[in-house]
């Protein structure tokens, strides 16, 4: 008798919230394959009259979805490319989207690592001194007004001539741009504890060590997470990024490339996708560490 009232919440909060994401998702399903009709139609249409055929104003429709090389793939095409470069041939072959994610991911946690470990170094500098916090806080704001395309080549050329190639050039550019979101909310974190806590501490003679571990470390720990998601995410666009300027064979920016160079809009936006698909799951266990450290921390209920 009492297990039914408790189920009964639980299931519909589940529903309440799943069927909001599913309109959403059907929604923009819907607007993608008619904006396939559209961006399509002319060419279709071209494409059928020089081969002579008719076709009725549904069946135009269904070879807009069809073409094989669309301006904008219909949302069934892009599932099909994915299916076809991942279940049906080896993680390890260059056809395989699996391999080429792979490859990306790498640059892309190793940059999220070392801009994460930079991030908190730095901020814990800046608030421990006031000369790094007037001297460097305004560098390190600057340093992110440069466009991310007009360093990546800087930064591939430069490590290339010293005989560093590979993965690293691109995790350096992954943590080029992920480290700024971490750096300012730690320095936010680390100052939120309350200036009663802050002096109680002083009272009991804490040191500057004892502070900083007991009381703005933990304080900090909502920030760091909010700005590890904000990081993760740039990191990887940094990965792809620093593939483009290399003419890498392989990684997410590799397909695009090869995609971009052969017409090939399908592998593009199966590689959008993925990439898209990589920062959701990175995000997600970003997330999923927040709620475990949060909560064993106490900070979470």
């Amino acid at each position: 008798m009492s297990a039914v009232p408790v189920a009964r919440p639980v299931r519909a909060a589940g529903e309440g919230r799943l069927v909001p994401v599913l309109v959403v998702v059907a929604a923009i399903v819907a607007l993608w394959y008619a904006a396939a009709v559209l961006m399509n139609w002319q060419t279709t249409v071209d494409r059928l009259a020089r081969a002579g055929t008719t076709a009725t104003f549904t069946q135009t429709v269904a070879e807009t979805w069809s073409a094989e090389r669309p301006l904008l793939p219909a949302p069934h095409q892009i599932v099909a490319e994915i299916w076809k470069t991942t279940a049906t041939v080896k993680p390890s072959s260059a056809r395989s989207l699996l391999f080429h994610a792979w490859v990306t991911l790498s640059s892309t946690l190793t940059g999220f690592a070392a801009g994460t470990l930079l991030g908190v170094a730095l901020a814990v500098g800046i608030v421990h001194s006031r000369t790094l916090d007037k001297s460097l806080m305004p560098w390190i704001v600057t340093s992110q007004t440069i466009p991310i395309l007009a360093v990546a080549p800087m930064i591939i050329v430069v490590l290339n001539s010293v005989g560093v190639q590979g993965l690293i050039p691109k995790a350096v550019i992954s943590t080029y741009l992920s480290f700024f979101p971490v750096a300012v909310g730690m320095v936010k974190g680390l100052r939120s504890p309350d200036i009663l806590h802050l002096d109680l501490m002083r009272t009991y003679g804490a040191s500057r060590t004892a502070v900083l571990t007991k009381l703005r470390l933990p304080a900090s720990l909502p920030f760091l997470f909010a700005s590890m998601k904000v990081a993760v995410a740039a990191s990887l666009v940094g990965a792809i990024v620093g593939e483009l300027p290399t003419g890498a064979v392989a990684g997410l920016g590799a397909r695009l490339l090869a995609g971009s160079y052969y017409g090939q809009t399908v592998q593009i936006w199966a590689a959008l996708v993925a990439a898209s698909a990589m920062a959701a799951v990175l995000v997600g266990f970003v997330s999923l560490a927040e709620r475990v450290v949060l909560r064993r921390t106490g900070a979470l209920g």
